[in-house]
């Protein structure tokens, strides 16, 4: 499949539907090893570390510009030094589906752009 930060979010019927188990495993396996899926939950999610709360919300605003672009949006706990991100398709009652995965892999790639250092603890 093709990667999935060069992919873009589908907002249709079909992009609503839940991924089948073994894509999803895979594609987590493959592209998103960080990421925790919680079957009870149908979400993915991942913790990330920061040396304090200012790189802990300029993190939050990428996301936040992440979410507007790609019109998807993640829920977040935010504190100091650190957010939870997590993903589910509500419309899909609470499963996940590839926009999930898609966005997941986007908020993955600011990690290795430098702009937050490596795991953002510059």
């Amino acid at each position: 499949m093709e990667q999935l930060a060069s992919q873009q979010c589908v907002h249709s019927d079909d992009s609503k539907k839940p991924l089948d188990d073994n894509t999803r495993d895979s594609l987590l396996k493959e592209q998103l090893p960080q990421w925790n899926y919680d079957a009870d939950k149908g979400e993915v999610s991942r913790k990330f570390k920061f040396k304090n709360y200012y790189h802990t919300m300029a993190f939050v605003n990428a996301v936040a510009w992440i979410a507007n672009k790609q019109a998807h949006h993640p829920d977040l706990e935010v504190s100091y030094g650190h957010c939870l991100v997590r993903y589910t398709t509500h419309d899909a009652g609470n499963s996940l589906c590839l926009n999930d995965l898609i966005c997941a892999a986007h908020i993955d790639a600011l990690e290795g752009n430098g702009n937050f250092g490596p795991n953002f603890q510059d």
